[in-house]
Formats: C-alpha cells, structure tokens, sequence
C-alpha cells in the first residue's frame, strides 16, 4: 500500500474514533438541550441536541426522509471508500486523497448514530440517555438521531427597527449545531472546492505513456 494510503486510513479512523466517543460521551452524560459554555465563553458551547436530517441539523422529509438518508449513507460510505481507492491508485494529489477521506470519515461517523443509536440507546428528553436500555431503544435500526453538540453563536442580536422588513427581528449568528463528523464533511468540501486546481492541474500535467515508443532494452 502506498504510504498516502496508511495517512488517509489512520486519518478516517482517527475521525470515526473522535466523533464517537465525543458522541458517547454527550448521550451518557447529558439530558436533551444541556450543556455548558467552553472555556468560559458565551458564544463557544457545548449544546446537546439531536437532529433526525442531514449535516447540521438541517431536515430531509420525516421518518420516511429519515429512512431514505441513512440508506443513502450506507451506499455513500463504500462508494467513498472506494473512490479513495481509485484515486490512490490513478496519483491524484495526495491532497484530494485526504480530503475525500475526510468526507467519507464523517459520512461513517454520522451513519452510525442513524443505523445504531436509536437500538442503543433510550431517548435523552428529560434525562440522560442509558446505553443498552432493559426496554429496548428509542427507535428501530436506520431511524436513530445524529448527536450534534458544538454551537457558536457568536452574535446574538437585534436588527434595527430601521431595517426593511426585518426590522425588530432577531439575528444569531452562528445558529446551526454540529458535531465532529460534520466539520470533517465541510473541511473536506471546502478543501476541495478551494484547491482543486491544484488536485486536479497536477494530476493533468503527470506524463503519460499513451501512442509513445515502448522503451529499447
């Protein structure tokens, strides 16, 4: 294997085992909307909520919907393995390889809270969760929620009166709270998007051996 391989596979694990302890820890040890702000900042918490829908808490159609994405996901997850591979095996930039790891990394690290934790768990409203209830779960395998727990709102305000049409209403800036997985999936998408002309001109510019001489021993 080559040497970006071991980097990408110890990358996604890393990832996948960060994530989920974080995730463990939160459902373990805090009920439903509990938290506490980091290092003293209002604006840095830690905010436990659990959202049924996509990368930061936002929605995709219901139970139904719900079903849906994490079956997408558990097709996602190998196709991105395997695009992982490919792209190792065709020289892409190492770049692209660890940034594609990253998004599948995170794509694993929120599948599993949708296969495994409504099984796992009881529900966390009112009262921290227990892992292996007597009862059984909160819901049925592909059904459970993704545990989403950093928040930044860094501004909370008001928009002046004076403002057209949201004059009076209420700003926060930043609203949406997510986890370990999320940021691994927006860091690679971002990645990519700002450095592909340099993942993809480099791989472009590789010499090929196509219509040229075999070489005379």
């Amino acid at each position: 294997m080559k040497r970006i391989g071991l980097w990408v596979t110890l990358l996604i694990v890393v990832v996948i085992v960060a994530d989920q302890l974080l995730k463990f820890w939160i459902k373990l040890n805090f009920a439903y909307g509990d938290g506490f702000n980091m290092f003293g900042l209002s604006w840095a918490q830690i905010h436990f909520v659990e959202n049924e829908g996509m990368a930061f808490g936002l929605l995709f159609g219901g139970s139904f919907g719900k079903l849906i994405l994490s079956t997408f996901r558990l097709i996602a997850a190998p196709a991105g393995i395997y695009l992982i591979y490919y792209l190792i095996k065709n020289n892409y930039h190492n770049g692209l390889v660890l940034s594609v790891g990253l998004i599948v990394a995170g794509a694993i690290g929120n599948l599993i809270d949708s296969v495994f934790y409504g099984v796992i768990f009881n529900d966390s409203f009112g009262r921290v969760a227990t892992l292996f209830p007597e009862e059984g779960g909160y819901a049925t395998w592909l059904h459970g929620r993704v545990v989403d727990m950093f928040y930044f709102p860094m501004i909370d305000t008001t928009f002046p009166d004076w403002v057209p049409f949201i004059g009076g209403s209420p700003f926060r800036f930043f609203e949406f709270i997510f986890n370990i997985a999320d940021s691994a999936i927006s860091i690679g998408v971002m990645t990519i998007l700002i450095f592909q002309g340099v993942f993809l001109k480099e791989h472009s510019d590789e010499p090929t051996n196509v219509g040229q001489a075999p070489p005379v021993n």
